[in-house]
């Protein structure tokens, strides 16, 4: 047993344990129920689950929710219009956010994956000192895409 100092008392009957929680006010919690002989202590249950939900939130809060962006471009996509979206997802992972690019293929555009790819192939170069590249081109019905993730030293930069 131990008690609400977290000194160690030693083997106790249950009883007297139940007897000393009781004159000191406090609650008698089984820390290890599998060991030999179980581990119980004294301390005020009521404030031991309220230290672990307040840790619990804590950690909860500490975990950094990464937030996938999406760009999507055309197959026929102009320049100027390419140089905008390029610079949004510049700006993503400048942000540190994962970065989905979707190229949509319409009708017919779905014969020419190969200039899709070269596409996303040509986004990646111009992102490359932001971003990695994290799943290569894949098709998808009649989407292509590609995770770009921003590079660690960026990201530091930010924080």
């Amino acid at each position: 047993m131990i008690d609400d100092e977290g000194k160690q008392i030693g083997i106790i009957d249950i009883r007297k344990a139940l007897e000393m929680a009781v004159l000191k006010g406090l609650d008698l919690v089984e820390i290890s129920p599998n060991s030999d002989p179980p581990v119980c202590k004294l301390l005020d249950y009521g404030k031991y689950k309220y230290e672990l939900e307040k840790k619990v939130k804590e950690n909860r809060r500490k975990q950094s929710s990464v937030e996938i962006k999406e760009m999507q471009f055309s197959l026929s996509v102009d320049e100027n219009d390419y140089q905008t979206k390029v610079g949004h997802v510049r700006r993503f992972l400048l942000n540190g956010h994962r970065t989905k690019v979707v190229i949509r293929f319409r009708g017919r555009e779905m014969m020419h994956k190969d200039q899709g790819r070269a596409l996303l192939d040509r986004i990646a170069n111009e992102v490359a000192s932001l971003g990695t590249v994290e799943q290569m081109p894949k098709m998808d019905g009649r989407h292509m895409h590609m995770m770009i993730a921003p590079t660690k030293q960026k990201e530091k930069e930010i924080k």
